[in-house]
């Protein structure tokens, strides 16, 4: 399992206060990624920009195709670019996957067999570890968490995230997350103006 299935996993737990927005998810999840494929070597952060290294296949399909889009050739993309274009919809890329995997089961809400569907983790090793890393505080899935709002874990400028391209990923995940959640404030009051504007004085 990696970072992005283990938030994937605790932002479906029951606990979290409030549903996790699945643009939110997917910025946090391409996150997620890109500090897999630092943990793996396979790029380097220069300031704000993506260094691949060598061509990697991780073992893990999503964080392969993570990998085999990197830009590779200078000038190297910029973090806040990257989460924006690899995180278009990857919420979704995940559920499928991890449904796939077994790792996510889909149940009916109440005992109509008509009741309305929804997904939830499955009782297996995947869930028992990203819980377990949860419960522990680890810091890099804490801080991701928290960008996505659950838990009330770490921030950005916590100790325990003490590799600097670490920090600048969930800081910049961070931005992006409140950039959207801007867009979305902004949406609803243009929204909001131009149905006042229809309903007339």
């Amino acid at each position: 399992m990696t970072t992005a299935k283990d938030l994937f996993i605790i932002t479906m737990d029951p606990r979290p206060e409030h549903a996790v927005g699945q643009g939110d998810l997917s910025l946090a999840l391409a996150g997620a990624e890109l500090i897999d494929l630092i943990g793996t070597g396979a790029v380097t952060v220069d300031g704000d920009r993506i260094v691949p290294g060598e061509p990697r296949t991780p073992d893990d399909a999503l964080l392969g195709d993570a990998a085999a889009r990197l830009t590779r050739q200078p000038p190297y993309e910029r973090i806040d670019d990257w989460l924006w274009r690899r995180g278009q919809d990857l919420s979704a890329a995940y559920q499928a996957g991890l449904e796939k995997d077994g790792e996510l089961t889909r149940k009916r809400s109440g005992r109509s067999p008509f009741g309305s569907e929804h997904v939830e983790p499955a009782d297996t090793p995947g869930r028992r570890r990203a819980a377990g890393r949860r419960d522990a505080g680890e810091p890099v899935l804490a801080a991701l968490a928290s960008a996505v709002g659950i838990d009330g874990g770490g921030t950005d400028d916590e100790p325990g995230l003490d590799d600097e391209a670490v920090t600048t990923v969930v800081a910049a995940v961070h931005d992006a997350v409140m950039e959207l959640e801007a867009v979305r404030q902004r949406r609803t009051i243009e929204n909001a103006a131009f149905a006042n504007l229809w309903r007339g004085p």
